[in-house]
């Protein structure tokens, strides 16, 4: 997977030229199947006073990069990180993917996030259906499980 936080230091442009970066990369390489955006979480963080990112400016990241990065198979919404109703709009904005079921995610969370930690399969095919999909489990390398 290829990835990138933003939201924190970096500038627009900087933002841009990652994903060009990546993109070029892909066209050498052709080694990633998915890419993942990391919004920045400042609570709890060296950097607390920075404004976190609004739903608006994580689903704008997530639908340039699925422009810019037109080489790279997938792209990622993780559920987790942009909240569900934020995630089910991202599919509508080029994700093709909320990265799955989880047990329980403390990382995102020790920096700050306030969203949901848990997620059955069932869940998350609700959840996917809802926002008009159709649900596929898969496996690390994108073949369909079921």
């Amino acid at each position: 997977n290829a990835s990138e936080l933003y939201g924190h230091v970096e500038t627009i442009e900087q933002r841009l030229q990652q994903l060009f970066t990546l993109r070029d990369i892909q066209d050498e390489t052709g080694g990633f199947q998915a890419f993942i955006s990391f919004p920045f979480f400042p609570a709890n963080t060296a950097f607390p006073d920075i404004k976190p990112l609004t739903a608006y400016e994580k689903l704008k990241f997530i639908a340039i990069s699925r422009l810019v990065l037109d080489n790279i198979p997938h792209v990622k919404a993780f559920w987790m990180m942009l909240t569900l109703p934020v995630a089910q709009f991202a599919l509508a904005c080029g994700a093709d993917d909320l990265d799955g079921t989880v047990e329980e995610e403390k990382i995102i969370h020790a920096a700050g996030a306030a969203t949901g930690q848990k997620m059955t399969t069932a869940q998350l095919e609700q959840v996917i259906r809802t926002a008009g999909y159709i649900p596929v489990q898969r496996d690390s390398l994108y073949n369909e499980i079921k």
